[in-house]
């Protein structure tokens, strides 16, 4: 499990996002599903290869780890990469949302 440079990842998709923000609480893959198409109030609809693929590559990449097996179910959660590359996601889009409201503004 080697970890690559945070940076690398940068600007990462909505859909890293929104898995690493779902492992903030232990989940499984079908749970993340779920998790994200409540969130989004059905917006976004992660498919089942998706999910595990991308649980998969984040894994080996040290973004999250298998902390729990259930019933034949791997539960999974953010590692402390993971969470810096969350924190710098969101630090990214708060900034974002703060330039849009300045011209959103500017245009009425």
């Amino acid at each position: 499990m080697k970890e690559k440079p945070i940076s690398r990842y940068m600007p990462i998709s909505e859909t890293a996002y929104y898995i690493l923000l779902s492992l903030t609480d232990k989940r499984h893959g079908y749970g993340i599903i779920q998790y994200v198409n409540v969130l989004t109030r059905g917006r976004i609809r992660l498919g089942a290869g998706t999910v595990y693929g991308s649980l998969a590559r984040m894994e080996k990449d040290g973004l999250i780890q298998v902390v729990a097996e259930e019933e034949r179910r791997k539960l999974y959660r953010i590692s402390s990469a993971g969470a810096d590359l969350l924190k710098l996601e969101i630090a990214r889009v708060k900034e974002m949302y703060e330039h849009a409201t300045r011209v959103e503004d500017a245009l009425r």
